[in-house]
């Protein structure tokens, strides 16, 4: 799967690799009682331009790292 400024929250944190790298990056949603209710419809985009945090590179290590699984 391809990760996007669109790609929803939802679609990828139930991947622990996934999980790790948006924590690395400071991704508050993960713990916030708000996002809970919101993860089906935040994209990485929005949390970024939200929170002030690196969206190229976040995106490109969640690419390398989650598609490096499936190219295996």
């Amino acid at each position: 799967m391809k990760i996007t400024q669109k790609t929803i929250l939802a679609d990828i944190i139930e991947d622990q690799k996934a999980e790790a790298i948006l924590e690395k990056y400071g991704v508050p949603c993960l713990t916030c009682p708000y996002a809970q209710e919101e993860m089906n419809s935040l994209t990485l985009g929005q949390i970024c331009e939200t929170y002030g945090l690196d969206g190229d590179a976040l995106i490109d290590e969640l690419n390398q790292v989650l598609n490096k699984e499936s190219d295996e």
